[in-house]
């Protein structure tokens, strides 16, 4: 059976169609891993390209109150005004190094402008109590801050805020603002770079962040090898079959042609033996063997 004809049987039609469902769940699974791979990329790229970006005024990188732009996250930005030291919070649960402590919140009121809200970095949980020892205070008076963009975070399941304290379970916007007895940015906030004067003793500032970009590209080339395996080893498999179709179908022509040999070989049943035709020779040969008896 040929090939052609050998994909057109019911059997090997049912093996074709479980080898492209396979293929089609390895193309879904690589795509997916792609789509993975290329959004943390992206946002290596982005961290490449804004990390380090100098700084523009926080009005060029947020013109309104709630306007956000993701592509902006980690970009600088410059401002000029006085933190809200009454309005400070704490924001719980913020490991650090595997030291528990909290995220110290400072709004500063800008110039002529909103309330930007600043994490001036990272103070470990205190000995003796659920809050830390010791906040460092932000400069006073006129200050100069250089602060890279976050966006704001959502709430997270029950967590809520300590009744009666300054701590918070999330950077919520919408929750500072409810301490904050003025507008700020709603949809933004930013970890502190620095700041002019510089204050004697500050929070812990935040390490660059590491970006894994896992497997997600090895499990992509896998899938896709996946995929191009099953169809060889079906390839494989049809071949296989041809070979030993051809070997059968051989083997039934050769058996077929000694069949025949023996049949044209046996004599025919009721056939008188042939007998060799006699000539003068012999007859005068018997005459004389009985004149000499």
């Amino acid at each position: 059976m040929t090939g052609f004809r050998l994909l057109l049987s019911k059997k090997w039609l049912g093996y074709l169609g479980v080898v492209v469902a396979f293929a089609l769940i390895c193309a879904m699974l690589a795509n997916w891993q792609w789509n993975r791979h290329e959004e943390k990329m992206a946002v290596v790229h982005q961290l490449e390209q804004r990390y380090d970006a100098p700084p523009v005024p926080v009005e060029a990188a947020l013109p309104g109150a709630s306007s956000y732009d993701p592509g902006a996250e980690w970009q600088p930005v410059e401002m000029r005004g006085r933190y809200l030291v009454d309005e400070t919070l704490l924001v719980r649960n913020r490991p650090y190094n595997g030291q528990p402590g909290f995220a110290v919140l400072v709004p500063f009121q800008i110039d002529g402008g909103r309330v930007f809200v600043v994490d001036r970095g990272w103070v470990p949980t205190g000995n003796d109590q659920d809050a830390p020892d010791v906040v460092p205070a932000p400069p006073t008076g006129q200050v100069t801050v250089v602060a890279r963009i976050k966006p704001g975070e959502p709430a997270v399941g029950d967590r809520t805020a300590v009744a009666g304290t300054n701590q918070i379970a999330t950077i919520q916007l919408s929750e500072v603002q409810k301490r904050v007895d003025r507008e700020i940015y709603s949809a933004a906030y930013g970890q502190l770079l620095s700041e002019d004067p510089t204050p004697a003793t500050t929070p812990v500032k935040y390490a660059e962040p590491e970006i894994d970009t896992g497997l997600n590209l090895s499990y992509f080339v896998q899938w896709i090898m996946f995929a191009a395996g099953a169809f060889l080893f079906l390839f494989y498999v049809i071949r296989q079959e041809q070979r030993n179709s051809r070997a059968d179908a051989d083997e039934a022509a050769e058996a077929a042609r000694e069949g025949d040999a023996r049949v044209a070989d046996r004599p025919r049943r009721g056939a008188r033996p042939r007998t060799r035709a006699r000539h003068d020779d012999d007859v005068e040969d018997e005459i004389l063997d009985a004149v000499s008896r």
